[in-house]
């Protein structure tokens, strides 16, 4: 599983070391966690959670922030690591007490009895390894989207969030909304119907994709660690425009525009119409070409932008079909619209801010209803209609909406396993969802399964060109086996293996 000797040559510090090690390491520190302080199963809904900040930088700025800044002030930021100095240094002045940390295997190891649960947002790559490590060492766990980089990663933790009994949260911050809670109560109410197709749509990807990998092998900045940075990935040379953000665009390390928005976008019908595993998905992505009947085929890197459809079987049985769009593609224009509105912005904008990151879209067999990102700010079709809403509210509000996100975690993770809900737990939710994203990746990297050929044009004459033999196909989904029933070739795009030394994902 782990080649030892190859860890001892580099320094690495594996998955099964640290673990061996926490069952006899003793830590002298100013801090004293709750359940050090009370033993195996003591809770105290008054203490305080102390939290390991994996990534400082980013959307780990604002989930620290939040945590930091809770009402109650029950959570303390007790550690910060980070590979990159530079996105590091301001959470380590404004967290000046917090011992801080470039490894964070170097950290559990050595820290792990003087916190309580870990939060993590680095790139997809490393989520499920950093994840899992920390609910063996039964931390609670907030979890940036998607939950992983693959589909079998995703399945493991959702596993391991049972077997070990902890709090987790995927930070879709969304799901905690006001605007879940309203379509839900609108939807019982029967003022749309059953549904029978609904539309997710994103302005991403805002990064680029659809290139190719640079050939360019600029110096590493001095700041990073990038062995660590690249942690289960490849071995591969640093490239321009990766860190801190660009790397999304690049399947080695990213989830593309799905990734990215997917979980807030497709969050909300998934929740609100308990869909499961999706039995079916086809769609298509952009092409470039780089010469005349040349295309050009960049395998490394997202699509500019694509439409996928997933089909599902719903708990009524009836069938429903969700549209996925990205890259500049929305669904027809509504006729329920006027013609002058920019339709982006009358169904997904959040009202006041201009901000349009992404929308759903319900259609149902009385009316239509759509959302911002994650569920909010929820609109009837036409939109006259909503002045005279009066549905009763039936379903209570977290406090704080969008920010009660992270606040319900701390205080789920202090009750204790079981003790109270969060909005996006691993099991039952966020996992299969961040599942059912991925699926729609898997779809576009086999859509660059390829093998040359050659072809005779009558206005070119012979050229050589390739065969894709994964487009323009429906690839059949067996959840329950993760497996596609009726094109083994996907099924690469399952499970990755890990760089050597960084161990492989067991429960």
């Amino acid at each position: 599983m782990e080649n030892t000797e190859a860890n001892k040559a580099t320094g690495t510090i594996t998955r099964g070391d640290f673990i061996k090690k926490a069952a006899i390491a003793t830590a002298g520190f100013y801090i004293v966690p709750r359940f050090v302080l009370g033993g195996k199963g003591y809770t105290a809904p008054s203490d305080k959670l102390y939290i390991a900040a994996i990534g400082c930088g980013g959307e780990a700025e604002n989930d620290i922030h939040h945590f930091a800044t809770a009402p109650k002030k029950n959570a303390v930021i007790a550690f910060l690591c980070d590979v990159d100095d530079r996105q590091a240094a301001p959470r380590r002045k404004e967290f000046a007490k917090a011992p801080f940390y470039h490894d964070w295997r170097e950290l559990f190891d050595k820290q792990h009895k003087n916190f309580d649960a870990v939060t993590v947002a680095i790139p997809d790559h490393n989520h499920a390894l950093v994840g899992l490590s920390a609910m063996q060492l039964k931390k609670h766990l907030y979890l940036q989207k998607p939950l992983t980089h693959d589909i079998y990663e995703a399945r493991i933790l959702t596993q391991a969030s049972k077997k070990y009994q902890v709090v987790t949260q995927m930070g879709d911050q969304g799901a905690s909304c006001d605007g879940m809670r309203t379509m839900r109560e609108w939807f019982e109410a029967g003022l749309i119907g059953d549904i029978e197709k609904v539309y997710c749509w994103t302005d991403r990807p805002v990064w680029p994709q659809g290139i190719q990998w640079p050939k360019a092998s600029p110096p590493i900045p001095k700041e990073l660690k990038w062995d660590l940075w690249l942690g289960t990935a490849r071995q591969t040379n640093y490239i321009d425009n990766l860190v801190p953000f660009n790397w999304r665009g690049w399947w080695e390390f990213g989830t593309g525009a799905l990734g990215d928005m997917g979980c807030h976008i497709m969050g909300p019908p998934f929740k609100l119409l308990g869909l499961g595993y999706p039995t079916e998905v086809s769609g298509s992505a952009s092409t470039v070409y780089s010469g005349i009947f040349k295309e050009g085929i960049y395998p490394e890197s997202g699509p500019v932008s694509s439409s996928i459809k997933f089909k599902f079987k719903q708990q009524n049985g009836k069938g429903l079909d969700l549209h996925w769009m990205d890259g500049g593609i929305t669904p027809e224009r509504l006729a329920e619209l006027d013609p002058a509105l920019n339709m982006n912005e009358a169904l997904g904008d959040f009202p006041g801010e201009n901000d349009f990151e992404g929308c759903t879209l319900f259609i149902g067999t009385k009316g239509k209803v759509s959302c911002g990102w994650g569920g909010s700010h929820p609109r009837l079709l036409p939109l006259a209609l909503n002045k005279d809403i009066n549905i009763p509210k039936k379903y209570p509000r977290v406090p704080g909406g969008m920010d009660g996100h992270w606040w319900q975690w701390v205080d789920a993770s202090i009750a204790g396993y079981g003790k109270m809900e969060v909005d996006s737990p691993f099991e039952g939710y966020a996992g299969p969802l961040t599942e059912t994203v991925l699926i729609g990746n898997l779809l576009l990297r086999t859509f660059n399964l390829r093998e040359k050929i050659k072809r005779n044009d009558p206005v070119y004459g012979n050229m050589e060109g390739y065969k894709f033999s994964g487009r323009y196909t429906g690839l059949k989904w067996d959840g329950e086996n993760m497996k596609i029933t009726n094109f083994e070739p996907a099924n690469q795009y399952i499970r990755r293996t890990y760089r050597q030394g960084w161990g492989e994902l067991k429960l």
